[in-house]
């Protein structure tokens, strides 16, 4: 009789392991919660940078038109003009009726040093509506630098009529155009970076100045 020897026990007899599920550290996220994480946080950067830019620009823009605002300083120049008016030898013509948008920024005479039958130089400047600068001169000398300033070396372009009156266009060295008149040893000048529209404007407007 063949024996048998102890019986191995069979698979479903042996004791099962226990499955030990892994656990993380106490307060740790796993990392595909971590990542998820940081792409929400770089769609979230993302979307706000086109935000922080134009809101950026939009400063900047307001920054700089008020800059530009605080920097045009205007003045009267009745009073300079009237004191031309008073020392000068002949009568002294300024533009005078100019709508609003022409801003006067700057106005000066030396008639405040002149001796009596000495010449005398009126020169108002004006910011224009579309920005650029208008200069108006009136002098009884064709020698004063701000006469000559603008005279010398410019081309003569012909004849504009401003308002029935002639005036002589002028290519100036510096490449604006300039209107003047003649009356006798009187000199009117109107030039600067302005269009031709407003330096005709800023001409048509001339007319003797009260004392």
């Amino acid at each position: 009789m063949t024996e048998v020897g102890p019986t191995s026990p069979r698979p479903a007899d042996r004791p099962e392991s226990p499955v030990v599920a892994e656990q993380l550290p106490a307060g740790a996220s796993s990392p595909a919660v971590e990542r998820a994480n940081r792409m929400s946080a770089a769609n979230m950067i993302r979307s706000l940078v086109p935000l922080v830019v134009i809101c950026l620009l939009l400063v900047a823009w307001q920054a700089f038109r008020a800059s530009n605002e605080e920097t045009v300083r205007t003045v009267d120049p009745t009073a300079t003009v009237r004191l031309a008016a008073e020392r000068a030898g002949y009568e002294v013509q300024a533009p005078a009726g100019l709508p609003e948008d022409y801003r006067p920024t700057s106005a000066r005479t030396d008639a405040g040093f002149a001796d009596a039958g000495a010449p005398v130089t009126l020169e108002i400047g004006y910011l224009t509506p579309s920005g650029e600068f208008a200069g108006f001169t009136v002098s009884d000398d064709a020698g004063a630098e701000p006469v000559r300033a603008v005279l010398e070396g410019a081309t003569d372009e012909g004849t504009a009529d401003v308002s029935g009156e002639p005036w002589t266009r002028l290519t100036t060295e510096r490449g604006e155009t300039a209107l003047t008149r003649e009356e006798g040893q009187v000199v009117l000048v109107v030039t600067g970076s302005a269009t031709d529209d407003e330096l005709r404007a800023v001409a048509a407007a001339v007319r003797p100045a009260e004392s």
